[in-house]
């Protein structure tokens, strides 16, 4: 199957890859592919053998899990542009969560054994997987954080911000197609108490509420206030 152009225009933009040789590149070039998924449209079940690594080339798909008494817990919101997955990868266990298109959504993926070889392979995609590793750890014990000590708007802030996060997510659209019950989700709060949190940070004027989704515009404001947690 051939490469294409959207998927090797998407490969050749990732920070990963710069470095790569043309041996190393060409591997992934063969081995990568992509699938479209409408809205709503899962990409991955949970329980289900992590062995790809997941590229989001455009649309926003979200990462989140069921617990047994039936309560949804969303962990992230994955704009276009960036990789995930790579823990679920390296520890060969079955995906701890599932994977579902929020938006109509092209993904990407590279099938674990080639990942695991451009590690040992290639200094600066292990590199690279090291920083992502370290980011994502940042992310969830901010995350943790904001949940226990901040107040409800304080923790709609974080999370929202954080979507935007460079080594992560590295959103660039400011509009996110996320509901209120998405961003509720992501923050440990009720739609109620999310409506609110919303409100409080619009009249800031950080953001703006759109129908089916927050449009940011003061995102250094929105970081800032997250981080005070006041």
């Amino acid at each position: 199957m051939s490469l294409s152009i959207e998927l090797q225009s998407f490969i050749s933009r990732s920070a990963w890859s710069v470095n790569l040789t043309r041996e190393q590149l060409a591997r992934v070039e063969k081995d990568a592919f992509q699938r479209s998924y409408a809205a709503g449209a899962p990409v991955c079940h949970r329980g289900s053998p992590a062995d790809h690594w997941l590229g989001v080339i455009e649309g926003l798909v979200k990462v989140d899990a069921v617990s047994t008494a039936g309560r949804p817990t969303t962990f992230a919101g994955v704009p276009g542009g960036c990789w995930f997955g790579e823990g679920a990868v390296l520890k060969d266990e079955p995906r701890p969560y599932s994977v579902v298109a929020l938006r109509d959504s092209e993904v990407a993926f590279i099938p674990r054994s080639t990942f695991e070889w451009l590690l040992d392979n290639s200094h600066s995609f292990s590199r690279f997987v090291i920083d992502q590793l370290n980011a994502r750890c940042g992310y969830y014990v901010g995350l943790v954080g904001s949940l226990r000590w901040h107040k409800a708007s304080a923790r709609v802030a974080f999370c929202l911000a954080e979507l935007f996060n460079p080594q992560l997510f590295n959103a660039t659209d400011l509009t996110l197609g996320l509901s209120q019950e998405e961003i509720g989700r992501l923050s440990g709060l009720s739609r109620q108490n999310t409506n609110r949190a919303l409100r409080e940070l619009a009249d800031a004027g950080f953001l703006m509420i759109e129908y089916g989704s927050v449009r940011i515009v003061d995102l250094k404001g929105l970081r800032d206030f997250a981080h005070s947690g006041d």
